[in-house]
């Protein structure tokens, strides 16, 4: 038993690329804790993960569409799920660390609001400070997690996090693959769940970009990671044919769908919602739960309601606010 975790080190340096990150080389952890004998740290990293509070509360998370009906639009869970799997094949087939790209896709929305990005951008303009989600990502597994301990991941982990989507990039290539495998995937499954959702179809696509990436999901998704796993070696990337069709989708995507379509008018409510229990939590710190009035005190008003807030899942929001501010049926004894 005291062997396994030594067999898979040694598995890792003898098959893996010579630009894989291998665990036996990893930066570490903040503290030091005990080696698992039949996991990496890595393994042991995507497990936290999994096991997270915050993981699981993904499934009542928005992507992209605010409540819709029906049960086979993405939340931020599936998105997430689906991410890991590009990731992971892309990893597999250039010979990286699948077990350390696999825990970054898991927790690389953790810091994601409810509401999606309408909830992101809300406690943006109401922190004087700011927010992104790939900051708050990397606060959840250093701090939030675990009643303020943390999930202690290693190094790379955490920089897979908060480098997923802000200007600099992951200094491991199992990072940068999971950059690009979020784009991909919600570029497909965003376009997906719109034409389900009657905003656009297939044919109103700029031609030359089904033409060029594919006419389905599949195709689009297997013409994306073809690129990427043929164009990169010291570096993660696609040729630059491939990507020009991939920016002018996503484009598309950000005119027709992500700023301008029906599907988004209930993200003008989520404004008015993030705000109102904001202002409330901030004029009543102590209706907050004995976790964020800990950090109230030590770290100011502001940063415990965002970092309560942004804990919340969609229906949790909803629910909290329906308590607060609407006025209950009551019956006259």
């Amino acid at each position: 038993m005291e062997n396994i975790r030594e067999r898979l080190l040694l598995a890792e340096k003898d098959n893996l690329s010579p630009y894989a990150q291998l665990a036996m080389n990893t930066r570490g952890r903040k503290n030091p804790e005990e080696e698992c004998t039949l996991r990496t740290c890595y393994q042991k990293d995507r497990d936290k993960i999994l096991h997270s509070k915050s993981f699981r509360r993904l499934k009542q998370k928005t992507q992209v569409f605010i409540s819709p009906e029906g049960d086979h639009y993405r939340t931020r869970m599936t998105h997430t799920l689906e991410v890991m799997q590009i990731a992971r094949t892309i990893a597999r087939a250039l010979r990286l660390n699948e077990d350390l790209t696999e825990a970054i896709a898991m927790g690389h929305d953790l810091g994601h609001t409810p509401f999606g990005h309408a909830g992101e951008r809300a406690l943006r303009r109401l922190n004087p400070n700011g927010f992104t989600h790939y900051e708050q990502g990397a606060r959840v597994v250093e701090y939030l997690e675990r009643n303020l301990k943390g999930l202690n991941l290693t190094a790379e982990v955490v920089d897979g996090i908060l480098n997923h989507t802000k200007d600099t990039w992951p200094y491991t290539q199992e990072g940068c693959i999971v950059r690009y495998a979020d784009r991909i995937a919600y570029i497909n499954h965003d376009i997906e769940d719109a034409i389900t959702a009657g905003i656009i179809t297939e044919k109103d696509l700029p031609a030359d970009c089904t033409d060029f990436l594919g006419h389905s999901k599949s195709e689009r998704i297997t013409s994306l990671i073809t690129s990427m796993v043929k164009n990169s070696s010291r570096e993660i990337k696609m040729d630059d044919e491939t990507f020009k069709y991939y920016d002018k989708l996503h484009k598309y995507m950000y005119r027709n769908v992500y700023t301008d379509s029906a599907a988004k008018v209930e993200e003008k409510k989520v404004d008015k919602l993030i705000e109102e229990l904001y202002k409330y939590y901030s004029k009543s710190p102590d209706k907050m739960p004995e976790m964020y009035r800990f950090i109230a005190e030590n770290e100011g008003i502001d940063r415990a309601v965002t970092d309560y807030i942004q804990g919340m899942s969609d229906d949790f929001a909803s629910a909290t606010f329906d308590n607060i501010f609407i006025p209950k049926a009551w019956k006259i004894k």
